[in-house]
């Protein structure tokens, strides 16, 4: 019998990782949305005018094996040594348990933000666990969740001291002894905001009365610990505020912030167990004064009680959030770093206080026995006390000492002309040290064992810290394991369900494409290696941003920004700086859509802009007379306009390419808000239909997982004449984050998804999300109204209408959002951009199966309705309004007038796989009303209470 060819390729199978539905499955939802093919969808859908000539080509796709021979190959480019260079990124061992158990776990790092809380009690503990951890260790009441970098939060520390401090002054001042980026980032922020920046020693240069606020670090850059109480206390009596930029580890041993008098602590727990990654991704955190808690930018983990009582965990004063507040937002802070303040806060249960406390011993122990080998050497070593890091002078042996060093396997830090810096870390050996001493000249061993200090005798910790029962945990492998896993089981990610968050793009974060972030010549490059050690992450950064630029048709590519929202960020700031180099500083309007995302004129506003909201017509568009108007009125001093294609709406509007044409004839510069990008790569580039500037969603349409609320990237395209004034150029506007290319590590996950798919199958994925989000929107729209479309056909994502609901049968959005988890879905965009309204966007990474069960649901919630509207079920008392429904609810008394199996099994629930929410119904009022944001004291475990 002749052998049949399959007709099947490896490539083909790297391509369906991604892509959900079969040939044959498409062909069935091609039938029931009404076209004869996805080309025939995709013409009536994308406007012909937009569609781009040439189609994405780059080579042949590769097999999910030849990604990872391409990336092991790359990866063997990087000169993996051991860096002890500082500067705030440390060497840091990664407990393997959480390695495995968090960094590489689908139910971790596919979580969305926690806005639905009774699905995400999971990671509310764990971050609640890190806010204690944060307070804790600062000494002050109230953290938050985490944030981008410890530079960025520097620089929203002084945006808190600007708003918070009495003082009328219009200056900042910043520690000389703070971090290079940290400085060179806070001066960006200050800029548009007309904020001066005074660098300076704070012991001899600070005058209170001149300033809102100050920055200090602790200990400093190069290693000096200084008590800062009489400058803090000096800063208050000018009716300033005080912030302390503090390395946890050092808060071990260390007195905090909070004892000095400080108004807000910030830093990076990036040593806490994050590998350095060439520069993240790596959690920031900030703690603040009780004064400040609601001033406080980010995110913040409270604590509330459900429907029956119970403890439950949830975002707590959510009204401070950008898409609420927009152009009034405290920031526009959207992504946090959620997933890498998870893996800080388990490094914390795992270690427990005694443990990070040994940690911190033995850092410094063996700091001193390499101070001490210096000295006997005849090394001047600049500071007497020290925590880890020591600056030694060498004179004009400078040069020589590094390279010595380098040929020793080693990185050390050029401090000035004749200095050099040194920081230990929880990873220096003895054989460091050894090599060290050899790379000044000496042959010694370090056998030292004695246990000698060289700490400020005047900043010895005494108070306690970690006292919280979670951080006691036995330290027995398996006690974690099962935690780390109950916490797991309380959450819905990725790994259980879709997420069909409009706006959000939750998709397949393939196997293949996360697997390099763990290994060393990734994981452990320190940000400022030398070039000729990082050459396999130039040849992956050059390599992604020319196949971001084909995808987009700009012509420049920078990925410093490491956040959507800072991506939005940036293209601003660089559009000003290109209006600034033309004599046109004056040019500071940008118009905003009312249907923006809200970080858009939040980052307007930060960039020194001022907002002009344009109106939508009824069909969800722009309006185009209002926004011509307005364009007009504006036009001496139009900055630019921001728009999002396809809109928020969900739809491919006819007129972008004229509002791009009116902005640019009044001498403005367009910003096209690449959140729907997935809606275009293969099809349409933002570059081709008039748009200067984009930043792309990595987190969103480029595989990037969204760990929970982050990490996140946002690199933004440009066209040529904008690409001098990118963060870091010459004539840019200044750092926007820490590093040169923001979180770098997870360009691999990115660059990986491109190489897989190639040219034909990003463009096949596209179609595909486009084809999900009509079959969605078809076999709902008998039973919801959908709004917006055009020609009867939505882009990648639908707007379904359950505004009705309300005045029929009394159920609201949040009641439907609700009774979806009882069918094991996580709620789609709630209210946004309608109030009242789902957003729903089902990606292409979704199969048949798993759209019908989503429809099967939601058809299953309007019949539901209905029956209340016909009066068959109580409009006070049913499913829908108790929705959640837990394991509770199988068990006790039941005086319900529907049933369990109503309650609990509703349509696409599965039977055997039910994914139970660990709590009812959370109480949204009763969190605000009672802000608790750490912990609780132990007496609240009691049986009864959670």
């Amino acid at each position: 019998m002749p052998f049949r060819e399959s007709g099947y390729h490896p490539y083909d199978f790297a391509n369906r990782r991604h892509i959900g539905p079969s040939p044959s499955e498409m062909a069935e939802m091609l039938r029931a949305v009404g076209e004869p093919s996805l080309d025939a969808l995709i013409a009536e859908t994308v406007p012909a005018s937009i569609r781009q000539r040439e189609p994405l080509d780059w080579g042949k796709p590769l097999s999910e094996q030849g990604v990872l021979r391409r990336l092991r190959e790359v990866a063997g480019k990087n000169r993996v040594l051991t860096s002890l260079i500082g500067q705030g990124y440390h060497g840091t061992v990664t407990p393997p348990v959480i390695q495995r158990n968090i960094l590489e776990n689908p139910a971790w790092y596919t979580a969305y933000t926690p806005y639905q809380p009774e699905i995400s009690q999971g990671r509310l503990e764990a971050l609640l666990n890190f806010q204690t951890m944060v307070c804790d260790l600062t000494g002050l009441d109230v953290a938050n969740a985490s944030l981008l970098d410890e530079a960025t939060a520097a620089a929203e520390a002084m945006a808190l001291c600007e708003r918070g401090a009495k003082s009328k002054a219009r200056a900042f001042f910043v520690d000389h002894h703070c971090h290079p980026q940290t400085i060179a980032v806070i001066r960006t922020r200050a800029e548009p905001l007309g904020w001066e920046v005074i660098v300076g020693d704070p012991f001899a240069d600070l005058d209170p009365e001149a300033v809102f606020g100050a920055i200090f670090q602790y200990p400093g850059t190069y290693g000096d610990c200084h008590d800062f109480g009489g400058p803090i206390a000096a800063l208050h009596d000018a009716k300033a505020l005080a912030c302390v930029a503090a390395d946890p580890l050092a808060l071990t041993l260390l007195r905090p912030p909070g004892e000095m008098g400080a108004d807000i602590a910030i830093g990076s727990t990036q040593r806490f167990g994050v590998p350095l990654g060439f520069g993240g991704p790596h959690a920031a955190y900030m703690a603040v004064t009780d004064a400040l808690k609601r001033m406080m930018p980010g995110r913040i983990v409270g604590v509330s009680i459900d429907a029956r009582g119970n403890r439950a965990y949830r975002l707590a004063l959510q009204t401070r959030e950008q898409h609420i507040r927009r152009e009034k937002a405290t920031s526009n802070i959207c992504t946090a770093q959620a997933l890498l303040a998870v893996m800080a806060s388990m490094y914390a249960v795992f270690h427990g206080p005694d443990g990070l406390r040994a940690i911190a011993q033995r850092v410094h122990r063996k700091t001193v026995r390499l101070v001490k080998g210096l000295e006997s050497l005849g090394f001047r070593v600049d500071q007497a006390s020290f925590f880890d890091t020591v600056t030694v002078e060498v004179g004009p042996l400078r040069d020589v000492a590094l390279r010595a060093a380098v040929a020793e396997g080693i990185n050390l830090r050029a401090v000035g002309r004749t200095k050099i810096g040194i920081a230990c870390d929880e990873r220096t050996r003895p054989e460091h040290a050894e090599a060290i001493w050899r790379a000044f000249g000496g042959e010694m061993r370090d056998w030292s064992l004695l246990h000698e200090y060289r700490l400020p005798e005047n900043l010895i910790r005494t108070s306690p810290y970690l006292t919280h029962p979670i951080f006691h945990l036995n330290r027995a492998e398996a006690e974690m394991t099962r935690y780390m896993r109950r916490l797991a089981d309380r959450d819905l990610a990725l790994d259980r369900a879709m997420i069909p968050l409009g706006s959000c793009t939750m998709k397949l974060n393939a196997t293949a494409e996360m697997m390099p972030l763990s290994w060393p010549e990734f994981a452990d490059i320190h940000p400022f290696a030398p070039a000729d050690q990082t050459r396999g992450y130039a040849e992956m950064i050059a390599d992604l941003s020319a196949k971001l630029a084909a995808i987009t048709g700009y012509d420049a590519i920078s990925t410093q920004p490491n956040s959507g929202a800072q991506g939005e960020y940036a293209g601003l700031l660089t559009i000003r700086a290109f209006h600034r180099a033309r004599g046109e500083a004056h040019r500071d309007i940008c118009l905003i859509p009312t249907s923006a995302h809200g970080t858009n004129p939040a980052s307007a506003q930060m960039a020194g802009m001022k907002v002009v909201v344009v109106a939508s017509a009824p069909n969800g568009d722009i309006d185009l007379a209002d926004f011509r108007a307005k364009a007009e009125k504006h036009a001496d001093s139009l900055a630019c306009c921001m728009i999002t294609y396809p809109s928020t709406h969900g739809v491919f509007e006819e007129t972008v390419r004229e509002v791009c044409e009116i902005t640019h004839a009044l001498g403005g510069q367009v910003y096209l808000d690449g959140a729907n990008l997935n809606a275009l790569v293969g099809l349409a580039r933002p570059g081709d239909i008039g748009s200067d500037v984009s930043h792309l969603n990595l987190h969103k349409t480029f595989c990037v997982p969204h760990g929970g609320g982050g990490p996140g990237m946002g690199p933004i395209g440009v066209k040529a004449h904008l690409a001098p004034y990118l963060p870091g150029e010459k004539d840019g506007a200044g750092a926007v984050s820490a590093c040169a290319f923001g979180s770098p590590s997870l360009l691999t996950i990115s660059w990986a998804y491109c190489l897989m798919m190639g040219g034909a199958g990003l463009t096949q994925a596209t179609k595909v999300a486009i084809l999900n989000a009509n079959y969605i929107a078809a076999r709902l729209s008998d039973a919801y109204p959908i709004l917006y479309s055009r020609a009867g056909r939505v882009a990648h994502e639908c707007i379904v209408d359950t505004r009705p609901l309300r005045d029929s049968a009394g159920v609201s959005v949040d009641d439907v959002a609700k009774r979806l988890i009882d069918c094991g879905f996580h709620a789609p965009t709630m209210s946004w951009p309608v109030a009242g309204t789902l957003m729903i966007e089902p990606t292409e990474s979704e199969p048949k199966a798993e759209l019908d069960r989503f429809v099967a649901a939601m058809l299953g919630i309007r019949a539901e309705a209905r029956a209340i509207e016909e009066g068959a079920m109580d409009r006070a008392d049913n499913p829908l309004l108790r929705a959640p429904h837990t394991v509770e609810d199988l068990v006790g008394d039941w005086d319900r007038p529907y049933s369990r199996e109503q309650a609990c099994f509703p349509p696409g629930a599965f039977r055997v796989d039910k994914y139970w929410p660990p709590v009812n119904r959370v109480d949204n009022v009763y969190g605000d009303r009672n802000l608790v944001c750490s912990c609780p004291p132990v007496e609240s475990y009691a049986e009864g209470e959670g």
